[in-house]
């Protein structure tokens, strides 16, 4: 076959056997600036990229030959969608692989909000035993989730958090019809922020989404509520959000998200006791990483052999090109 898959940065060896066994061959990049990315994508068929790789205008229009651009994850915001669908060139994604990853990764950092173990462990290593006697956990059962964007991962969080834990599920998304038992759907924003203990993101970052989170819905919230993003760090404004922590106009927060990746190593939420961060790991797990990267690659070899593409973000423009 002798076709060619650019991989700006490296994926797990299930994704890349997967490719080489149906006779691909690989090149794997070695910086993911934009020169290089201009230079190395040149004689390549397809691009299978992770979210750090900017693949813009100016990367699809180097790259000649390349049909498919497939993404290792969901988000899209690293790729011109609309640059590539003008060439005529797939895009995909993997929204099933690292579901489950995440939504398990939304209830860690609710367990871990709600029964105070960043402190508990903070105060015990100082020896501090009798801190049990002054900072109570809370329970989850009868308290209320928030879930902002019900696909994929927001049901699946719902899910966990119901049955698993008795907790009481409103969700918003103005582009999902609701008939999910788990979820009793709200028909405003304002809705969530002010009736949950516990708000979580699962939407994109798009120009309507970015920004949406600021001051006004953080003022909305309970000073006892906590707010997770583990989706995009652009959808909310993280000044807003360090002032809400600051002056305790909510209880906590726990992010895997920034505005800017990787954020700066004096950014202000790492000052925070009543936040708990993480480097945009929550879709990461052994098992999540290794299906996005077989995903990513099945969705490459369906391309290049005239196939459509399991998970497809722009088929309905690609077939109206045709």
């Amino acid at each position: 076959m002798n076709r060619l898959v650019y991989i700006p940065q490296d994926i797990e060896e299930e994704g890349k056997r997967h490719l080489l066994e149906r006779g691909y061959n690989l090149k794997i990049g070695t910086s993911i600036d934009e020169k290089t990315l201009i230079e190395e994508v040149k004689d390549c068929d397809a691009i299978l990229t992770r979210s750090n790789a900017m693949i813009n205008e100016t990367v699809i229009n180097a790259a000649e030959n390349v049909k498919i651009i497939s993404k290792y994850g969901v988000g899209l915001d690293n790729i011109d969608v609309e640059a590539a669908t003008k060439r005529g060139i797939y895009v995909t994604n993997t929204p099933e692989a690292n579901a489950n990853a995440v939504s398990e990764y939304v209830m860690a950092i609710i367990l871990s909000l709600s029964k105070k173990l960043k402190e508990m462990d903070k105060e015990l290593r100082k020896g501090n035993f009798s801190i049990r006697n002054h900072l109570f956990s809370e329970d989850l059962e009868d308290k209320v989730l928030g879930i902002i964007g019900v696909g994929r991962i927001g049901r699946k969080v719902a899910k966990k958090a119901c049955n698993g834990f008795g907790m009481k599920v409103i969700g918003y998304d103005p582009y999902v019809q609701n008939d999910y038992s788990d979820i009793k759907q709200v028909n405003e924003l304002d809705e969530i922020f002010e009736k949950s203990d516990f708000v979580s993101l699962h939407l994109p970052l798009t120009e309507q989404t970015r920004g949406i989170i600021s001051t006004a819905e953080f003022n909305k919230m309970k000073k006892t509520a906590y707010f997770i993003n583990a989706a995009r760090g652009g959808v909310v404004d993280e000044d807003a959000l360090v002032h809400a922590l600051e002056n305790e106009l909510i209880a906590g927060a726990g992010i895997d998200v920034f505005e800017e990746e990787p954020p700066r190593k004096d950014h202000r939420l790492f000052e925070l006791e009543n936040c708990i961060v993480t480097p945009h790991s929550a879709a990461l797990s052994k098992e999540g990483t290794i299906l996005m990267s077989v995903h990513a690659a099945i969705q490459v070899d369906q391309v290049l052999r005239g196939q459509k593409p399991n998970w497809p973000v722009n088929f309905k423009q690609i077939k109206e090109k045709a």
